[in-house]
C-alpha cells in the first residue's frame, strides 16, 4: 500500500452532479508519477473516446485500490453504494455499469478502476459490435510483436479487409475491424480461424493457435477465440495497469511496420496524441464481410 501521501477528499460538480474524489494525492502508478488526481485529469480528456467504446456495453473494470503495486480484483457487479446518475446493465444477474457518461467514468475512476473491459456487444443485443483478434505473445518482451501484427495486416488488406492495430497497453496487440450490422459470432470466428490457420502454416516458427500457454513454447498466439459473446478486451484507449502507464493506443500500419514500442504510449502522450492524429478506428468505415464468409461456408 503507498505511504507518504496525505489523505484527503473533497467534492468537485460534473456535468451538474456532485462527486466525492479521496485522497486525490494517492500514487496509483508510482513510476510513472501519476496519482489518482492526474489519473482522473486524464480520464477526464480521454472520456470522449473511452466513452464511444465503452457505451452501451455490459462493463468490466479492474481495481487497484492502493495503485499498480498492491492487490487488484476485477469488478464486474457495480459496487455500493450506486449514484443515481449511473445507469446500469443487467446481464445474466449481474448488475454490469453502462459507463455513459462523464460523471459514471469519473466515479470509477475515484474507485481506482484502472482498466476498463467492455463486452463484444451492445446492451440487448447479441450480435458483435465489431470484430477484434489478439495477438499475444507468449514471452514476456516479444520483440516480434510488431512483426507478427504487420504480416496479419497484410493477410486481412488482401482479403480486403481494412483494419487498425492498437496496442494491448500490455504486451500484445490487438487487431480492431469496424463491421457492418449483422454477422454472428459463430461467422467471426470462421473467418478468425482461417485467417489463423493460415499464418500458421505460412509462418510457424512465428505463429501458434495452440490454446494452452504451456503448449506454446516462444510463438505468438494468434487468439480467434477470445472475441465471443460474454467475453472481453481492453477498450481502446483504456489505461492499463503497467508500470509505465501505458494505454490502449490505436496505431498506424506505418507504425507498425516501424516496430514501434507499445511502451511508448502512455497516460503522459495519449491526449497529445489523439489530438495530433485524431481516432484512428472511427476513421475506418465499417467493412462487408460477405465476400470472405462466401467462400468459408
Amino acid at each position: 500500500m503507498p505511504t507518504g501521501y496525505k489523505k484527503t477528499q473533497g467534492t468537485i460538480m460534473v456535468e451538474g452532479q456532485e462527486l466525492t474524489i479521496t485522497n486525490p494525492e494517492k500514487p496509483l502508478w508510482p513510476e510513472a508519477g501519476i496519482t489518482k488526481l492526474d489519473f482522473l485529469q486524464k480520464l477526464i480528456e480521454l472520456s470522449p473516446y473511452l466513452l464511444r467504446y465503452c457505451r452501451d456495453r455490459h462493463l468490466t473494470t479492474i481495481r487497484f485500490p492502493h495503485g499498480i503495486h498492491d492487490k487488484s480484483f476485477y469488478q464486474k457487479n457495480t459496487p455500493e453504494p450506486v449514484p443515481d446518475f449511473v445507469n446500469l446493465a443487467p446481464l445474466d444477474g449481474i448488475r454490469y455499469v453502462n459507463l455513459d457518461s462523464l460523471p459514471t467514468l469519473i466515479w470509477l475512476g475515484n474507485l481506482a478502476c484502472l482498466e476498463f473491459h467492455p463486452s463484444f456487444h451492445r446492451i440487448g443485443e447479441t450480435l458483435p459490435a465489431e470484430w477484434l483478434i489478439d495477438i499475444d505473445p507468449s514471452l514476456e518482451v516479444e520483440p516480434r510483436i510488431m512483426e507478427a501484427a504487420h504480416l496479419i495486416g497484410e493477410v486481412l488488406d488482401s482479403l480486403h479487409i481494412r483494419s487498425v492495430p492498437k496496442t494491448s497497453g500490455a504486451t500484445g496487440v490487438q487487431i480492431y475491424v469496424p463491421i457492418q450490422h449483422g454477422y454472428t459470432f459463430e461467422q467471426l470466428r470462421k473467418i478468425g480461424y482461417f485467417i489463423g490457420s493460415f499464418v500458421v502454416k505460412k509462418y510457424p516458427k512465428l505463429f501458434t493457435i495452440e490454446r494452452l500457454k504451456k503448449n506454446r513454447g516462444d510463438l505468438i498466439y494468434f487468439d480467434y477465440l477470445q472475441h465471443w459473446c460474454g467475453k472481453t478486451l481492453s477498450a481502446p484507449y483504456t489505461p492499463r495497469a503497467k508500470i509505465h502507464g501505458t494505454v490502449s493506443t490505436p496505431l498506424l500500419w506505418e507504425e507498425v511496420e516501424r516496430r514501434c514500442d507499445p511502451r511508448d504510449f502512455t497516460l503522459h502522450v495519449i491526449v497529445e496524441r489523439i489530438k495530433k492524429m485524431g481516432d484512428l478506428i472511427e476513421k475506418v468505415p465499417p467493412q462487408n464481410l460477405d465476400a470472405v464468409l462466401s467462400h468459408l461456408e
